[in-house]
């Protein structure tokens, strides 16, 4: 069946500010489609994502996970397979549900106990679920291959985030050729964040092409320091802004 979502997934190197800008993402499509359905998911283990957008984390996907698995190590076959059968059910009590947005948290890496018929069923209700909504967008880890392996193998934008570092370049350089690889996408796109000199973006040997250069936000800054969620950004943030010229040039705006 033809996903109807618009399935948006964030990578970059750690410290660039995907979560945030994922955040900003998730604000943006709640702010700009009220009567949209739209679904955030945290695939970093840090479940920063959570915090970014206020969300309290009562339940995780591995969580879930590891209740059956718990079963099948203890021989309780049976109730695997009813604990299986009703994963569907169950990730939905995982959902917690915002103003104008759901969330569900991956939850840790996975660890001993980890059966792959659990995992590739729980990414399959995934890819069901996603498809219950109009927008999906997802915080991934620094790589692209636990989105694959965990969440899912298509997504029809790839944001790429970096700061204007050789280093958070030759990342996301890095998670370009390991997506091409291993999952399908439509649309993939840059964002530069944190941008201190902007005569340098153009000099960047980005490997996709550069939606928007953000320059450092210090209201964005000081919001994080008290700990608030992007949520509580004002609307003339700098960040809202870049993240809105992004959306806008990959055409999900």
């Amino acid at each position: 069946m033809e996903k109807k979502a618009k399935i948006i997934t964030v990578a970059g190197k750690g410290g660039v500010g995907k979560t945030s800008i994922c955040a900003c993402i998730v604000r943006t499509l709640a702010e700009r489609f009220p009567d949209k359905k739209i679904l955030a998911i945290d695939a970093d283990p840090a479940v920063g994502l959570s915090v970014a957008l206020g969300v309290d984390v009562k339940l995780t996907l591995d969580d879930i996970r590891m209740s059956i698995v718990d079963s099948v190590e203890n021989g309780e076959t049976r109730e695997a397979l009813e604990l299986l059968s009703e994963a569907r059910f169950r990730i939905f009590d995982a959902l917690a549900e915002m103003p104008g947005f759901a969330f569900l948290a991956i939850g840790r890496p996975e660890s001993s106990g980890c059966y792959c018929k659990v995992n590739s069923y729980l990414k399959e209700v995934i890819g069901i679920l996603a498809n219950s909504f109009d927008f999906v967008v997802i915080d991934g880890e620094a790589g692209i291959e636990q989105i694959q392996r965990r969440v899912m193998e298509k997504v029809s934008h790839l944001l790429l985030i970096t700061d204007q570092s050789k280093k958070g370049v030759q990342v996301i350089t890095t998670i370009k050729g390991v997506a091409d690889e291993l999952i399908s996408y439509d649309r993939i796109g840059a964002i530069i964040n944190r941008v201190t000199n902007p005569e340098l973006v153009a000099l960047m040997e980005c490997p996709v092409e550069v939606l928007t250069a953000i320059p450092a936000d210090s209201t964005f800054a000081a919001n994080d320091i008290r700990g608030k969620s992007v949520m509580e950004l004002p609307a003339d943030s700098v960040m809202l802004k870049g993240v809105e010229e992004a959306l806008r040039k990959i055409d999900i705006l």
